[in-house]
């Protein structure tokens, strides 16, 4: 699993300019289960994606799709973490890593 911080590099209003392509984007992530939770950051100078089910590469090249991030108006950072206790409406994501 990956969470995916977004951190603005551009004024607010210049972030807005993309907005559209962006929850797009977001929309069609969604729709594949890729992405399983977003938002904006508080004080709103970025946001955050909860994603999982695909490799570091694919979330890369994800994140590298994203109007932001081809507008040049963010930078992301991507951690990836073992998911082992979630909710259960998270319980598909849950991860038994090897021995």
């Amino acid at each position: 699993m990956f969470v995916l911080e977004l951190t603005y590099t551009a004024p607010v209003e210049a972030v807005e300019d993309h907005m559209d392509a962006h929850i797009a984007w977001l929309d069609g992530h969604y729709a594949e289960g890729v992405f399983l939770a977003s938002g904006r950051k508080v004080p709103r100078d970025g946001g955050v994606i909860l994603a999982g089910g695909v490799s570091r590469a694919e979330i890369e090249r994800i994140a590298a799709g994203d109007p932001f991030a081809v507008a040049g108006v963010c930078a992301y950072r991507i951690t990836q973490f073992i998911a082992t206790k979630t909710s259960a409406d998270l319980a598909t994501v849950r991860e038994n890593p090897a021995a």
